[in-house]
C-alpha cells in the first residue's frame, strides 16, 4: 500500500474518531459537551438539540468518513477540508465580530487550523496522483 493512501487513510479515521468521541459525549450527556465551553443548557429542549447537532449530525459525518474512507479516499479529504476549514473560520468570525477567544476557542482554531492544512496537503497530493494516472 502506499504511503500516500495509508497517510490520507489514517488521517480520515482519526478525523472520524475525534467527531465520534464528541458525538457519544452529546449522547450520553449533552451537559458535558456544553461543559467545555461552560455553558449551561437550561431545559430538555437543549439538551435535545446538542444531542442532535453533536451527537446526530455528527455519527451522520463519521459514518459518512466510514464509507468513504477506502474508495472514496479524495472525497472525504475534500470533504474533511470543508469541515476544518469552516470550523476554523466560524471561530475566526468569532474573533472579528465578537473579540477574542478563551483558551477553549484559542486551542481549538489552532487545532481545526492544522487539521485543514493537513486535510489541504492530501487532497491534493491524492488529486495530483489521481490527474497523472488519467494522463498515462
Amino acid at each position: 500500500m502506499k504511503i500516500k493512501q495509508i497517510l490520507s487513510q489514517a488521517f480520515i479515521i482519526l478525523s472520524a474518531l475525534s467527531i465520534m468521541s464528541v458525538s457519544i459525549m452529546a449522547f450520553d450527556d449533552p451537559q458535558s459537551v456544553m461543559d467545555l465551553v461552560q455553558v449551561t443548557l437550561p431545559n430538555n429542549d437543549a439538551f435535545s438539540s446538542i444531542r442532535g447537532v453533536y451527537g446526530g449530525a455528527g455519527f451522520a459525518i463519521v459514518i459518512s468518513l466510514l464509507y468513504s474512507f477506502r474508495k472514496h479516499t479524495e472525497n472525504a479529504l475534500a470533504f474533511l477540508m470543508l469541515l476544518w476549514g469552516f470550523y476554523a473560520l466560524s471561530r475566526m468570525i468569532t474573533i472579528f465580530k465578537d473579540g477574542p477567544l478563551g483558551d477553549f476557542g484559542n486551542l481549538w482554531i489552532k487545532t481545526e487550523s492544522v487539521l485543514f492544512i493537513i486535510s489541504c496537503v492530501l487532497f491534493f497530493w491524492n488529486k495530483r496522483s489521481s490527474e497523472n494516472r488519467s494522463f498515462n
